[in-house]
């Protein structure tokens, strides 16, 4: 059984589970599907087109499935999608998708900090920590298991690697290739995220495997030499491997 707060509004056409509490003065647009045993706490705006998941917890401001902010956008039917088990804290906005993908979409067990803002389009893999105030323009694409940390701005179609650590404050037009810490000014690589690969259960044989495969493929003039080489020495790594995949099918070009 649902819990609606007299003061909310929802629409006679959204489609909802079951156990959800809906707070006050929270508004839930048509054309909105809500999964089972979600918290809207108060204040909270599910747009039209939201597809989410269950067991979410959003904090007051939070704003899903907003109007793209995009010039481009004529009124076309989009969504936006959110997964499981995402705490998503106060005044965070989500856009929906364009024409262009038709979709933004936040996985699951992600941790979004106040005031972060996802464009349209975006894809945001699971298991992330994103920082208060962070920024992702349009079409950027967060792998799994990033953390991101405060104040952090994303220009649009970049993409970030799993399991990297970047620092607070960072500005970057160009991708993040994963396990690494990146940071300074401007953003560069700092080594690997040691720690944070420790704590999701990387060996240290497959921590020297990685640092190695870096020093190789930096070590180069040219980065396809670098991969290359990086994946004829560590053909059986599906590390190496990720990361040489990411490096060839970088659009903008990778950090340095």
């Amino acid at each position: 059984m649902n819990q609606i707060s007299s003061m909310a509004f929802v629409h006679p056409e959204a489609q909802l589970g079951d156990n959800n509490i809906i707070g006050p003065f929270c508004y839930i647009d048509k054309n909105t599907v809500i999964g089972n045993g979600n918290h809207l706490i108060s204040n909270v705006t599910i747009h039209t087109g939201a597809r989410i998941g269950d067991n979410n917890e959003f904090f007051p401001g939070a704003s899903i499935s907003t109007k793209p902010q995009d010039l481009k956008f004529n009124g076309e039917e989009t969504t936006c999608v959110v997964g499981n088990n995402n705490s998503i804290r106060e005044n965070v906005t989500i856009s929906r998708g364009t024409a262009s993908k038709g979709l933004t979409e936040v996985g699951s067990n992600n941790l979004l900090m106040e005031c972060v803002h996802v464009a349209h389009d975006c894809k945001l893999g699971s298991g992330l920590i994103i920082g208060n105030a962070t920024k992702f323009a349009g079409e950027v694409v967060v792998d799994d298991n990033a953390i991101v940390s405060s104040t952090v701005l994303c220009h649009q179609f970049c993409r970030i690697g799993g399991y990297v650590m970047i620092q607070g404050g960072c500005r970057f037009s160009l991708d993040i290739p994963p396990y690494i810490i990146a940071g300074k000014e401007p953003t560069r690589f700092c080594g690997l995220n040691i720690i944070g690969l420790r704590r999701r259960g990387y060996s240290n044989e497959q921590i020297d495997i990685i640092h190695d495969a870096y020093r190789i493929i930096y070590a180069k003039g040219l980065l396809k030499d670098g991969v290359a080489e990086a994946r004829e020495k560590y053909p059986d790594s599906k590390e190496v491997e990720y990361i040489c995949s990411f490096i060839e099918s970088s659009k903008r070009g990778v950090i340095r």
